[in-house]
């Protein structure tokens, strides 16, 4: 079982009147199992890599990544949620930190890599919302693709001319997930609509 850090500081009854009052405590708990689920969905498609001999391609990348990210964008349409995969060092330039809330969220994990996950109150586009943010650590089955810039496959290299997502190693921060999600649910399901 994976302990997750709901809270970016300690509990002390200090601080729990000065805790930020979240409008919709079980979407927070629902996207925490989801993107646990998400996660794991990841970490079991790339484990079909390990002991592998052949090099990645571009079929293995939407075997392996794609469901990923098809997943999360699956997640936010039927949540009305903002379901985003974000990196220091991207491969996809979607993935890059956005404002300063994702570089701050990035160096924190960098800071305290035992800290798997953590929420903050923030405004996004406009909305308030609570944001879910989700460590991505890299595993031996990433440095397929992820590893020494020189190793990387071709169709990398040919793909992703601006390419930042090399020379990790095992255990190192690939990156995290963040979940938005807005204080008037009903209100994002309107704008989706629209």
């Amino acid at each position: 079982m994976i302990g997750v850090s709901l809270l970016p500081f300690s509990w002390s009854p200090a601080n729990a009147l000065a805790a930020p009052v979240i409008p919709h405590p079980n979407e927070l708990v629902q996207a925490v199992q989801e993107i646990e689920s998400l996660d794991a969905m990841r970490s079991g498609l790339a484990s079909s890599l390990e002991g592998s001999t052949e090099v990645p391609t571009m079929q293995t990348m939407k075997e392996v990544c794609r469901p990923v990210g098809m997943r999360a964008i699956q997640l936010s349409q039927e949540n009305s949620w903002q379901v985003k995969q974000i990196a220091k060092k991207y491969r996809n330039p979607d993935h890059a930190p956005g404002n300063l809330h994702d570089q701050i969220a990035l160096a924190k994990f960098n800071q305290e890599p035992d800290l798997i996950g953590f929420w903050d109150r923030e405004t996004l586009n406009q909305q308030t919302g609570t944001r879910y943010y989700r460590r991505i650590n890299v595993e031996a089955s990433c440095l397929a693709c992820h590893g020494l810039k020189d190793h990387r496959p071709q169709f990398v290299k040919d793909g992703y001319p601006q390419d930042l997502a090399y020379n990790f190693q095992v255990g190192d921060l690939r990156g995290m997930y963040a979940v938005f999600i807005p204080d008037d649910i009903q209100k994002a399901i309107q704008n989706a609509v629209n």
